[in-house]
């Protein structure tokens, strides 16, 4: 069983509500199943949504920001541990370091950032993390049609369906949990 879990998610809604539907339905799973939340530190868009829903639930909360992007991603003064940190090298280490699996939400470039570089972490062998894209209402099909192309053209060892899981809804996640273990 996981004890912490990464969400790597957008710092806005997005425009379709199911996208904050998911963040609260995880947030609260995670939250009653005693697993801690680390993510980006932000009380702003899908972070704020899913670490609002963690602490709502009685659970841990966990953020790590670069001083950079305080202001910007308005870091989150009402969880259990908010780390600053240098810039994003040092926030990514730290949330892939104190997590044991990690699920992407729906978000933009940084979420994209953090998807690929934990990615590729796991496809170097620098860990064996379970990694999970939430592709709520198909925001993520485009990239994993992407990612289908790129391995028929020889670009991506072995299948990345080994290194990344995608499920189409919160209830899958929940469903396996347990069942892979990191």
């Amino acid at each position: 069983m996981y004890k912490s879990i990464a969400v790597f998610c957008g710092s806005k809604l997005g425009n379709n509500p199911l996208f904050e539907t998911h963040a609260n339905e995880l947030g609260k799973w995670m939250a009653e199943n005693g697993i801690s939340l680390v993510y980006g530190g932000g009380s702003v868009g899908m972070m704020g949504v899913i670490a609002d829903s963690v602490m709502q639930n009685g659970g841990e909360v966990i953020g790590v920001i670069p001083k950079a992007l305080f202001k910007w991603e308005k870091g989150h003064q009402n969880i259990s541990v908010l780390h600053e940190v240098e810039d994003m090298h040092v926030r990514k280490r730290m949330m892939y370091e104190l997590c044991d699996a990690a699920i992407i939400l729906p978000g933009g470039n940084g979420t994209l950032d953090e998807l690929f570089e934990i990615i590729t972490w796991n496809s170097l062998e620098i860990h064996s993390k379970k990694v999970i894209l939430l592709n709520t209402a198909g925001y993520y099909n485009h990239l994993i049609a992407h990612l289908e192309y790129s391995q028929q053209q020889g670009f991506i060892h072995g299948d990345w369906r080994e290194k990344l899981t995608v499920v189409e809804s919160v209830e899958t996640i929940l469903s396996s949990y347990g069942k892979d273990k990191n």
